[in-house]
């Protein structure tokens, strides 16, 4: 059941960013706009994610706002390692196939990869009980 749960999660959150960069290029369309777009999207989609996964997920209840801004910053830092990991696979297929459609094949590998590895190093380094 976790599995369907945090994969339902992972589809809401990826909705959410890709809304947010959508909306962010419908009000700025200027230089560095597709960047800054990228950004707000990530953002976003990493709050909407990390409430998903701490609630539903991980039944964290932080103890305090800064034990909850600590448990956040953790789980920040395990999204940057998985987003290489994405990135990367997205990257070198589209490198070495030369195919158009290649570089979305790797990014669902990648992604696949990248949420599993999200799970296991979330359940190890950000939710494992211990006291930050």
């Amino acid at each position: 059941m976790i599995a369907i749960k945090y994969s339902f999660f992972a589809i809401i959150a990826s909705g959410v960013n890709l809304l947010f960069q959508y909306l962010s290029l419908c009000l700025y369309k200027d230089f560095g706009s597709l960047y800054l777009a990228m950004f707000v999207g990530t953002l976003v989609g990493l709050v909407c994610k990390y409430s998903l996964d701490k609630k539903f997920i991980f039944y964290h209840t932080p103890k305090t706002k800064m034990h909850d801004f600590k448990k956040f910053i953790a789980y920040t830092f395990t999204g940057v390692f998985t987003t290489v990991i994405f990135w990367g696979t997205e990257i070198e297929f589209n490198i070495y196939f030369k195919d158009e459609n290649a570089k979305y094949v790797g990014a669902i590998i990648g992604l696949s990869i990248g949420y599993i590895t999200k799970y296991f190093l979330d359940k190890k380094y950000v939710f494992n009980r211990k006291p930050l």
